[in-house]
């Protein structure tokens, strides 16, 4: 596939992501859950904790797709079809744009493969040819949830991303300054304020340019982070993964966590968690943060 295969037209991507979410907030197909936001501190890291106002929604949709599981014997697949009020943009012949539907970020993204794929498949070199795609037309982080232990809440293989500053009062992502310390050997970092097992790789900020060019050196390095932190696919590097984890990519690193556990006393963790941005519930989830502290949840949901 040559770059000039992309069908995403350079310089589109933001207009269209911004004109479709006026538009599905008007039709009602984009159902955003509104929060509210505080800053827990440790380590000289201001991990910002967003407070539900309201799940019903999103609860709601959950019981409906359980009781169609239960009719069809079939899990359900918001994919497949797509919802075309949330569509955005074709990206390439293998993936597509779509809103997520239940937003707690404003303008959260959500890259789709077309065809059916397990979320718990390994990335491949399509898929960091679309990331690469949607990253070079505006700042954002991308994530991806692999494997239910990580967050993942639909098997269908997708990507997300949320455009930065994560907060108009805040920092672009809570734990830039922790990345920044990181020290490398033969291309793998560390940092010394994580006390979880973790893999660092520095990126050239010039890939999210050239997506299908640099595509596959980007392929590496993610290979290399997972081989770091232990999980390779059950047919060589490829196909299913051998553990769940979490991955973040920016323009300039991309940080790899396995997990273990897929919450700490009721709290989901997913990747936005390693991020230094955890979402809760309640007051007394909230209380749970402040008392135990971030990293505390971090270390425990991670793989030691």
């Amino acid at each position: 596939m040559s770059e000039s295969q992309l069908l995403l037209a350079s310089g589109t991507l933001w207009k269209k992501l911004k004109q479709q979410t006026e538009y599905a907030l008007e039709c009602g197909a984009l159902q955003p859950i509104p929060t509210e936001y505080e800053f827990v501190e440790q380590d000289n890291i201001r991990f910002l904790v967003r407070i539900l106002s309201n799940l019903s929604r999103k609860d709601e949709a959950r019981k409906q797709q359980e009781k169609k599981k239960v009719v069809t014997g079939k899990d359900f697949n918001p994919f497949l079809p797509y919802e075309e009020d949330l569509f955005v943009a074709d990206i390439s012949r293998t993936h597509l744009c779509l809103l997520n539907k239940y937003n707690v970020v404003d303008y959260h993204l959500l890259i789709v493969t077309r065809e059916f794929e397990e979320q718990e498949n390994l990335l491949n070199l399509q898929d960091f040819q679309a990331l690469a795609g949607c990253m070079g037309e505006f700042e954002g982080l991308a994530f991806y949830n692999s494997g239910k232990t990580a967050g993942a809440s639909q098997r269908h293989k997708h990507l997300q991303i949320v455009p930065l500053p994560m907060i108009p009062d805040g920092e672009k992502i809570p734990i830039d300054r922790a990345i920044a310390t990181a020290r490398f050997d033969k291309g793998i970092g560390v940092t010394s304020y994580f006390p979880f097992r973790h893999a660092i790789a520095k990126l050239d900020a010039a890939w999210v340019h050239s997506p299908v060019d640099s595509a596959a050196e980007i392929l590496k390095s993610y290979l290399n982070l997972l081989k770091a932190v232990g999980i390779e696919g059950n047919n060589g590097m490829s196909g299913k993964q051998s553990g769940d984890y979490n991955l973040l990519v920016t323009g300039e690193w991309m940080l790899v966590v396995p997990r273990a556990y897929e919450d700490f006393q009721s709290i989901s963790v997913n990747s936005l968690g390693f991020a230094g941005a955890l979402l809760v519930k309640n007051q007394e989830q909230m209380k749970i943060i402040k008392e135990q502290k971030p990293l505390t949840i971090l270390r425990h949901v991670a793989s030691s």
